[in-house]
């Protein structure tokens, strides 16, 4: 298997293709927030897009000292699945990068994609505390990206949902959220890397794929090009909205909420004076950030109607809690176990 940066060019110094280029440029910001001598795992499944990812960070890593680790996840769902993840994790020892592979358990709760998403993030948790790195690098393109933007809106899901993926969550990074993903096969392709093709990516029975090969494809042929970039930037604007909402949030619960017996109570002018934007966002923070809950729309807008349509209404029994008003408060507490 040929080296990150094989393909040389006449003088023997590497060839840098414009795909390779970009994905490169993608990990190198990524890297930046690292110290020196820092840790990174990148999960890979032997696909193009982590495959690119795995062999930008390789070289990458070298200028900075970071050590590279990387995960495979073996779901066990496919047959020859065990295969691809030791071939892939022989490929990247080649690259210098210490592989790890995880063999997961995956139940039926939540539905397959869920449940298989839940299994893989647990394992890469699980090594990533392991190993002690800084940073977990995922191949996540501007392609996803504009597939998740096209399934929130599809559903309804309100402008949380539209700011999608972030490029850095904790640890987790999305280095290539300004790649498509025809540059990482484009990429592997240049550098004369194999990459393994999922058959679940082609299988229509997923949402997602039906996205990416059939809905997208149309919005493009009937509106024109630049359909995905246009879907990725309106998950940064959505997500430099949801942010600023989220400070401005933080700052005001303080000053408008206080302790009630077994929960929390919110002033109902505080709620009163303030767009509905921000009075549902208030509601849905409390739920959240108190009890864990997420609260639908249609909870969310019963709840506000104790403030807007108050008619002594009695208390809104929502998952996990209960809402009611009690003078000039709105009164969230744990709803009794049955």
């Amino acid at each position: 298997m040929p080296s990150p940066t094989s393909h040389t060019q006449n003088d023997g110094r590497p060839r840098l293709d414009a795909a390779t280029a970009a994905v490169r440029l993608g990990v190198r910001r990524s890297l930046e927030s690292c110290s020196a001598d820092a840790a990174v795992l990148a999960c890979v499944s032997g696909g193009a897009d982590s495959m690119a990812l795995a062999a930008a960070l390789a070289f990458e890593a070298k200028a900075r000292s970071i050590r590279v680790h990387s995960i495979t996840v073996d779901h066990g769902l496919q047959p020859g699945s065990g295969t691809v993840a030791e071939r892939t994790a022989q490929t990247l020892a080649t690259w210098g990068i210490e592989a790890h592979i995880e063999q997961v358990t995956v139940t039926d709760a939540g539905g397959p994609e869920a449940a298989a998403r839940n299994a893989r993030y647990r394992a890469i948790d699980a090594v990533a505390d392991r190993t002690g790195v800084e940073l977990v690098m995922l191949g996540h393109t501007l392609d996803d990206q504009a597939e998740s933007v096209l399934l929130g809106l599809a559903r309804g899901s309100g402008a949380g949902s539209l700011k999608a993926m972030v490029p850095l969550n904790g640890r987790y990074a999305r280095p290539l959220l300004g790649v498509r993903r025809k540059q990482t096969r484009d990429s592997c392709m240049a550098r004369g890397i194999e990459v393994w093709d999922d058959p679940q990516n082609d299988d229509d029975a997923f949402a997602r794929v039906r996205a990416r090969r059939i809905v997208l494809p149309v919005f493009e042929k009937e509106l024109g090009p630049g359909i995905a970039e246009a879907l990725a930037r309106t998950a940064e604007q959505s997500r430099e909205d949801e942010d600023a909402f989220e400070q401005m949030i933080e700052e005001f619960i303080e000053e408008v909420c206080e302790p009630a017996e077994a929960g929390i109570a919110v002033e109902v002018s505080a709620l009163a004076h303030n767009p509905a934007a921000l009075r549902n966002r208030l509601i849905r923070y409390v739920a959240q950030a108190e009890f864990g809950a997420s609260l639908s729309r249609t909870h969310t807008l019963a709840i506000a109607a104790l403030v807007t349509d108050w008619r002594g209404q009695g208390p809104i029994n929502v998952p996990g809690i209960s809402v009611s008003r009690r003078g000039d408060r709105i009164v969230f507490t744990a709803a009794e176990k049955a």
